[in-house]
């Protein structure tokens, strides 16, 4: 990660990672003293690691190592015990009745691997029976996705770039429950800690909603339970035909009309208070036909085990070829929805 950047008198802060933003800080007079330290504000736990700070001058390049350790407000045993009282006293009964419904793996395994390997393996097995529609997801500290399997086979579109064609899972997971995760050309910007989840889904019938082109607007409906957390991510998706296209995202309290495909710019519309009522239908102006297909909408919140998902066939009848499929969608396009763990 690029923590802070000093080039041509001043600060290069656009180059520095998301993490580090508006905590780091140069002394004003550093070429002239060179005193070249940083301060950084607010640290926690997660920044222990190793720092190297190099200074670049021609073809002159001089590094030096700097090890932060942050530790913890108060001693790991007194936090583990604390954890070990709450889980006895309040999620005993909350895991209980939950356990044919969500399914989470908690450990933590150290794995090293030498520079140039060609993989290394993320290891997680489980002696739970895993159903044909069990949704696995591999994740980093940061929640960037690392490799999803769903309804059968692997999900590509739904990995952070960072790990496209880098990974694999193992083909008779279900039966073996054999979690575990290939990585190949394993990275130092790979070093992070990594969890795998796993969902139990229950499987709804689809949802089709039918109009004439010329309509001014068209409604694709979900609602769900309401007072969803503020930090919920919406995402609306076309899957299918062809290329998959963000159609939608509601995040942070508002729209993110950027992240949007052109084709649904100005086009789409939520409800105000959709986390707070769980109405999370969108609304699509002026349909023609090459709308139609599949849209798929998730809402997620992964600190708090919350993944609702809900498949929607559009049809607008018109002149053009669509492509779509007809009849019913397959059991990994239907409609399904996770309940909440909360405690």
């Amino acid at each position: 990660m690029i923590v802070h950047v000093y080039s041509n008198r001043s600060d290069q802060l656009k180059k520095q990672d998301g993490l580090y933003r508006d905590r780091t800080k140069m002394n004003k007079d550093l070429l002239r003293t060179g005193d070249l330290s940083l301060t950084l504000k607010y640290p926690t736990e997660r920044d222990s690691g190793e720092y190297i700070c190099t200074i670049y001058r021609d073809e002159d390049i001089l590094r030096q190592k700097v090890v932060l350790q942050v530790k913890e407000p108060f001693p790991s045993w007194a936090k583990a015990l604390l954890i070990l009282l709450v889980l006895v006293l309040v999620l005993g009964g909350v895991l209980f009745l939950f356990r044919h419904i969500f399914r989470k793996v908690f450990f933590v395994l150290q794995v090293e691997v030498e520079s140039g390997a060609e993989s290394v393996q993320l290891s997680c097995k489980t002696t739970f029976d895993l159903p044909e529609d069990v949704k696995v997801e591999w994740t980093d500290r940061d929640n960037r996705t690392i490799h999803v399997y769903h309804s059968g086979s692997d999900q590509p579109d739904e990995q952070d770039w960072l790990f496209k064609e880098r990974t694999r899972m193992n083909k008779d997971l279900l039966k073996t429950g054999d979690l575990s995760l290939t990585v190949n050309y394993p990275i130092q910007w790979n070093r992070d800690i990594c969890t795998c989840t796993f969902f139990n889904v229950f499987v709804l019938s689809d949802c089709e909603v039918e109009v004439e082109e010329g309509v001014d607007s068209v409604q694709l409906p979900f609602k769900t339970t309401g007072d969803l957390p503020g930090d919920t991510k919406v995402e609306w998706r076309r899957i299918e035909p062809k290329t998959l296209m963000t159609v939608h995202i509601y995040q942070n309290g508002s729209d993110q009309p950027e992240e949007q495909n052109q084709d649904y710019r100005d086009r789409t519309k939520m409800n105000e208070d959709l986390l707070k009522t769980g109405d999370l239908s969108l609304t699509l102006k002026y349909p023609t036909e090459r709308d139609s297909g599949r849209y798929r909408c998730g809402a997620y919140r992964r600190e708090s085990n919350i993944w609702r998902e809900k498949t929607v066939l559009l049809r607008v009848k018109g002149e053009f070829k669509s492509g779509i499929k007809e009849g019913r969608s397959s059991s990994a396009d239907a409609t399904h929805l996770i309940a909440d763990q909360s405690v």
